[in-house]
């Protein structure tokens, strides 16, 4: 994902904190750990989650609330024609993990 240039600390704003009601739907999904980062010079954005199942995980999308929150940040950020955020899949080439 990715943020419009000079659109930076509204971002960041919109997410400190984010609604109550998107918070309550991500943890009733599943979601154990989720952080998004932010490439400053580039506008990049890097989101990084944690979840018990990735079919609840999916679910969110089709959400009400989730929904409204795309709607609210198509203007500071890419969108698709549906108001989600445009995203590419990044292909993992490195994991290690302490068994």
């Amino acid at each position: 994902m990715s943020v419009h240039p000079g659109c930076e600390a509204e971002y960041e704003r919109r997410h400190s904190p984010i609604w109550p009601e998107l918070h309550a739907t991500l943890i009733s999904h599943g979601v154990l750990t989720y952080s998004i980062f932010l490439d400053a010079e580039s506008g990049r954005l890097f989101a990084y989650a944690e979840v018990e199942s990735e079919k609840l995980w999916q679910e969110i999308a089709s959400t009400e609330v989730c929904r409204r929150w795309w709607a609210s940040m198509k203007e500071i950020m890419p969108a698709n024609p549906d108001n989600s955020p445009v995203a590419v899949e990044l292909r993992e080439v490195f994991h290690i993990e302490r068994q």
